[in-house]
């Protein structure tokens, strides 16, 4: 089961209104549980179980972001968070960070990294502009849509 798949299942058992779901297949269980609301928000686990056989190492994946209006009166771009995880705003410790407020971006630039079942994926821009706003602190965790970055693209 891939990040995407298991975003559509979290989407789906939100909108279905079940409390809890736990989905156990051979290599991983997955319980997601869900709030009534205005309380809590979702939390899923996901918990990857022994292999026999031990697989390659993925190369880390790079993920488009979603970019989406703020709002038609204003002229700000919001990139958002195109899966869960931990953001980064460094490619590591020791370096500096992708983007600062005031930064120009292009499309395609990396703008931060995001850690999610110990992949890291790279999320490029999907516009060009100028670095108004950073949403999210370093090293926090993020929830899938959940806006990063505002961006002037004028």
């Amino acid at each position: 089961m891939d990040i995407r798949e298991i975003q559509n299942l979290i989407k789906f058992v939100s909108k279905s209104g079940a409390t809890e779901v736990k989905l156990e297949m051979d290599d991983f269980k997955i319980t997601i549980k869900t709030t009534l609301e205005g309380s809590e928000p979702t939390t899923t686990y996901v918990q990857q179980m022994p292999v026999s056989q031990a697989p390659a190492a993925p190369a880390p994946a790079t993920t488009p972001v979603a970019v989406v209006e703020v709002n038609e009166d204003s002229k700000y771009i919001t990139i958002k968070s195109p899966i869960i995880g931990t953001l980064y705003r460094k490619p590591s410790p020791d370096k500096p960070v992708f983007v600062e407020v005031g930064s120009t971006i292009s499309k395609g630039d990396v703008v931060c990294v995001i850690e999610a079942m110990k992949l890291f994926n790279e999320i490029e821009s999907e516009i060009s502009g100028k670095i108004v706003k950073i949403l999210v602190d370093d090293s926090s965790p993020v929830e899938f849509d959940q806006p990063l970055f505002l961006v002037d693209p004028s």
